[in-house]
């Protein structure tokens, strides 16, 4: 096959694997759409049970209470269906990778969507009840507490995504050292400024409170040092391969 023949090809599939991806979104998101009000409450039960006696949530926009439900339910129907849209960009280039390295992107990427959803689960039945109960219990003389059903679910989203990127580290990391940008012994030489790095980026992915903060950086610095276990582990394991190779 000639080359613009074979380039042709690719961007065809590769048009086909995106509207199969774009398909299960919406296959999730169909039944999910029924169940949007149900959903809503659920993601604002950490703040409903933080929030003062008879106080609620509120909407400042005429569709508000429609279009808030639904867009939660489309960003859900997208989580949900990651790992098929994952299984489509494996699809498409691995053809092109070598044995070892189907060996290792295969498990990379059952990984990181478990950790996607393990940062998920995180932001929401731990981060979002304390810093919640924190921002309910600030008292303001004349203002009462009340939050846009818009706002919360836009402020929600951001911890989610904030929290799901952080909690990939690991796979970052064991990439890194896989493609021989980094090592483990480098990494742990930069354990100091990682440390800063993780909260300085804790400062800027969630709200401005020591407390919130801390809840993403310590995870991050966890995560840090597993991926750097485990790059160790991978970089041995090349290194032992080679000497193998140059004594045979």
């Amino acid at each position: 096959m000639s080359e613009p023949n074979s380039f042709i090809s690719h961007l065809i599939e590769l048009r086909s694997r995106i509207l199969k991806a774009l398909l299960s979104v919406l296959v999730v998101f169909v039944p999910l759409a029924f169940f949007a009000q149900d959903l809503y409450h659920l993601l604002a039960t950490p703040l409903l049970n933080a929030m003062p006696d008879n106080s609620q949530m509120i909407a400042t926009d005429v569709a508000a209470p429609f279009f808030a439900p639904f867009k939660l339910t489309l960003v859900l129907a997208f989580f949900l269906a990651i790992p098929f849209v994952l299984y489509q960009i494996w699809g498409f280039i691995a053809p092109g990778l070598y044995r070892n390295e189907k060996k290792l992107i295969a498990p990379l990427l059952l990984s990181s969507t478990l950790l996607f959803y393990a940062g998920i689960a995180f932001a929401y039945f731990v981060v979002f009840p304390v810093i919640f109960a924190f921002f309910a219990g600030i008292e303001i003389t004349g203002v009462a507490f009340t939050t846009d059903i818009s706002s919360y679910l836009n402020f929600v989203l951001k911890l989610f995504f904030a929290f799901g990127l952080a909690f990939e580290i690991p796979v970052a990391i064991i990439l890194m050292c896989w493609a021989g940008i980094t090592d483990a012994a480098t990494l742990r030489a930069k354990r100091p400024f990682v440390i800063v790095g993780v909260f300085v980026v804790g400062m800027l992915l969630t709200p401005p409170d020591v407390i919130s903060q801390s809840l993403l950086a310590i995870p991050m610095w966890f995560l840090f040092e597993v991926g750097v276990i485990i790059g160790s582990l991978y970089s041995r394991k090349t290194e032992e391969k080679e000497e193998h190779q140059e004594v045979s």
